[in-house]
């Protein structure tokens, strides 16, 4: 796997100086290990004795079922709010508009734990996700956001990036695998 950061989103902002600023950050790209990233992030987070919010969206049964990730509480708390255990793009349309409903629950939730400022870190698994399948827009993600509380961080993770969605953030690392063959 190798990242890349995103220049262009990322002017004037340093690690150094946003020290005690919660930043947003965006985890995308077509290649695998945007989630697992973010997980890092929380475990981190989690040793510095810090709690952890992690909402998934669209991903299936996803992880809130695990019990290795149960193991992680109180530190590192996972919700999912879809009831359907298959992938949203595999629903029927019925099942497509009952899910959006639950999925909307746990955006009011994500605003909830920002308004309450119960964690330090929120991660917003596949959020992005959200908006490439026209169940919210760039514009209710801009104002779910704008409850953050300043000392917060929120990692948002998706394939899809957009520069609307990009501005969004302070920083966007871009998750992109490449496979070498090895010439015998």
């Amino acid at each position: 796997m190798k990242v890349f950061r995103d220049i262009r989103c990322m002017a004037g902002n340093s690690e150094d100086s946003n020290m005690g600023k919660g930043m947003i950050q965006i985890y995308s790209g077509e290649g695998h290990g945007k989630s697992p990233a973010a997980l890092g992030r929380a475990i981190q987070t989690a040793c510095r004795g810090d709690y952890v919010v992690i909402i998934q969206f669209l991903k299936g049964r996803g992880l809130a079922e695990s019990e290795f990730v149960k193991r992680l509480e109180p530190e590192i708390k996972i919700f999912r709010f879809e009831k359907s255990s298959e992938d949203f793009v595999n629903l029927s349309e019925e099942h497509k508009a009952e899910e959006c409903q639950n999925i909307r629950n746990g955006l009011n939730f994500a605003k909830k734990v920002m308004n309450t400022g119960e964690c330090s870190l929120l991660i917003m698994d596949e959020v992005l996700g959200l908006i490439d399948n026209g169940i919210i827009t760039v514009d209710e993600l801009k104002n779910l956001l704008a409850a953050k509380p300043e000392d917060m961080d929120i990692i948002m993770t998706g394939i899809s990036l957009n520069d609307d969605v990009c501005i969004l953030a302070d920083e966007v690392t871009k998750v992109e695998t490449m496979r070498f063959k090895i010439w015998e």
